[in-house]
């Protein structure tokens, strides 16, 4: 049962406009005020392929579990995940390793291991429901209205084919389109990512571009078909943190210009500041809290969410040469059956309650959180 409550203050958006060469240093908490409201998506265009948006969810899924069958028992990765994405804005899945992220985005893009089984009480993509939609119809649309950029740019790549045959393959196969259609669509993608030579780097190998110049292949792959959806599985993890900046802010930069909703996965809460409308975050595969990016940071509700704001350095609160905070203990096995809160083994707040039934919050705006604690403001400095 949702209990609706008022407690969490309606914030705006933080901005991306920010010097992204200090993604990593020093994450911020986005101002909040108390009149204003998270703007809604508005009217985009994109390359040559113009798109006026209406409001609406691109994604919208409601009840995602995924399961996986071993010798061991049933790993439960994904427990009762509900989310939507709307056009033009992006969504930042945030949590530790093995919190079922990836996961999550695999379950969302047809891409599960043969021994997962996916289930879902909904799941809309463009307005159309595929709980139990064929894998025919799930290939169309993969790499054509829904694409991924995968985590690791060293290996996503195949070492046996140029740059210019993975980028064409997918766009000839789904649109159609000539030989020479296909590479000119590539050379444009190349230059709007910022490559250089774009034409000579179609013959190339992806063993002759840099970690930086791959990741920013896959993400002219990614955008080939004109997609509208696009998740990005920690695209920067790989990177050095200069190249990070630079692949996050051309991200940021593409996903406006184009108006895509984005699912961004991501451990790193500074990234999540900066380029987030909204912020889901997880914990042994299930969405503990979520709301928009500047709720989450100034009033986060699950003890979860505020030991993760906890662990990084914010400048004007975080004391110079000071301890960041700590969460004791690991993601607990996904196992069996689970009851109760995931979170109550490494919880200080835990009570005897948190091995029932937990409820789940809900403000008018929006905010959800998953817990017994009765709820909490808290208030930037």
């Amino acid at each position: 049962m949702t209990n609706q409550i008022t407690t969490a203050t309606p914030a705006t958006k933080p901005s991306a406009s920010v010097d992204h060469a200090h993604v990593n240093e020093q994450p911020f908490v986005p101002s909040v005020s108390p009149d204003t409201l998270l703007p809604e998506a508005s009217t985009l265009s994109g390359d040559g392929h113009t798109k006026i948006h209406t409001l609406g969810n691109v994604l919208d899924i409601t009840g995602l579990t995924v399961d996986i069958t071993t010798p061991r028992g049933t790993l439960h990765v994904v427990r009762d995940v509900s989310l939507h994405v709307k056009r033009g804005e992006t969504l930042c899945i945030v949590g530790e390793s093995g919190c079922g992220k990836s996961m999550t985005s695999l379950a969302i893009m047809g891409l599960l291991p043969k021994s997962a089984k996916r289930s879902s009480m909904r799941f809309e993509f463009l307005g159309a429901e595929l709980s139990h939609a064929s894998n025919a119809h799930i290939n169309n649309l993969r790499g054509n209205k829904m694409a991924m950029i995968f985590q690791e740019p060293m290996t996503a790549l195949n070492p046996a084919y140029t740059i210019g045959e993975q980028l064409t393959e997918h766009y000839r196969h789904h649109l159609k389109a000539s030989e020479a259609d296909a590479r000119t669509r590539a050379v444009s993608l190349l230059e709007k990512v910022g490559i250089a030579s774009a034409g000579q780097r179609l013959g190339q190998y992806p063993h002759q571009l840099s970690g930086g110049l791959r990741q920013r292949v896959m993400i002219a792959m990614s955008l080939m078909c004109n997609p509208e959806l696009l998740i990005a599985d920690e695209p920067s993890t790989a990177l050095d943190v200069t190249i990070q900046a630079q692949i996050l802010r051309l991200l940021a930069d593409l996903q406006k210009e184009l108006g895509i909703a984005m699912v961004l996965i991501t451990h790193d809460l500074g990234v999540v500041a900066r380029i987030a409308d909204r912020v889901a975050v997880m914990y042994a595969g299930q969405i503990v809290e979520q709301g928009s990016a500047a709720e989450i940071f100034a009033a986060p509700q699950h003890p979860y969410t505020r030991g993760l704001i906890s662990c990084i350095p914010i400048p004007g609160r975080t004391i110079p040469g000071g301890k960041l905070g700590t969460i004791p203990g690991v993601v607990p096995s996904l196992l069996g059956d689970m009851t109760g809160c995931a979170f109550r083994e490494r919880c200080a707040s835990a009570q005897a309650a948190c091995a029932g039934s937990i409820p789940l919050h809900q403000t008018p705006q929006g905010h959800q959180w998953r817990c017994v604690l009765e709820p909490t403001k808290v208030v930037a400095a």
